[in-house]
């Protein structure tokens, strides 16, 4: 099936992916359609976010998505989850724990600190759905048609739950989540593990090589480069090696 991404403003990634940087908080959504089943990575900032993607994916593959892998359990990237009933929804393992009832309220309180409506707010975390399957190594998703997408577990580092999705083809795509970030500095949250950030942008140069590209959660595609220059400024910011 032919992909038209840049009708509905995504960016052609490889072998059946594309990307959008959602208006707002510019965070990566991002998605992978093989012959039997769509993944999704991340889900948006807010429920008629996610209704919005998920009209756009349907309107792009001309099926639903059956599959959701969360980066990380902040709300730019969690909060439209709810939007996509009957899809199976992965995450790093804890991340389920995390988004219990204290979890929401916290995600709740941290849209509104950065200036979401508080009726987009409350509706999102009344509704938040954690992972059903959580990964602590690495989990191999069969899309059909040949197409096999890898979750890893790299983390942690931005915070204690970091999954990132390894699609192959050529080139090699990389989705990073926000361990890698281009369109800033890398955002160091009191849920950040400094001490580790560098060793998992050591793992996903490891997973993708040196010609993949890495799709970060916020900003433009980068390439290994930059990344391994990221990790080297993330080394010497935290005093870690």
């Amino acid at each position: 099936m032919d992909v038209c991404w840049e009708e509905f403003g995504w960016e052609r990634l490889g072998n059946g992916s594309g990307r959008r940087r959602l208006p707002g908080w510019d965070a990566t959504t991002a998605l992978v359609a093989g012959a039997d089943g769509v993944l999704l990575l991340d889900t948006g900032s807010t429920l008629r976010e996610g209704v919005e993607l998920r009209t756009q994916a349907e309107a792009l593959l001309g099926r639903r998505v059956t599959h959701i892998a969360l980066s990380h359990p902040h709300f730019d990237h969690v909060l439209g989850t709810a939007a996509f009933s009957g899809a199976e929804v992965y995450g790093a393992v804890g991340t389920a724990e995390l988004l219990g009832r204290h979890g929401a309220e916290e995600l709740r309180a941290d849209a509104l600190r950065h200036g979401m409506g508080e009726a987009d707010a409350t509706a999102a975390a009344d509704a938040l759905v954690a992972p059903r399957h959580q990964v602590s190594g690495e989990w191999t998703l069969d899309l059909g048609g040949g197409l096999q997408v890898l979750l890893a577990n790299v983390g942690p580092g931005h915070t204690g739950h970091d999954l990132a999705v390894l699609v192959p083809g050529t080139p090699v795509v990389v989705l990073c989540g926000d361990l890698v970030e281009e369109s800033g500095e890398p955002q160091a949250g009191r849920d950040s593990v400094p001490s580790h950030w560098p060793a998992a942008l050591d793992r996903l140069l490891e997973l993708g090589g040196e010609e993949a590209l890495y799709v970060p959660g916020h900003g433009a595609v980068v390439d290994a480069a930059f990344v391994r220059a990221q990790r080297d400024g993330l080394a010497a910011r935290f005093g870690v090696s």
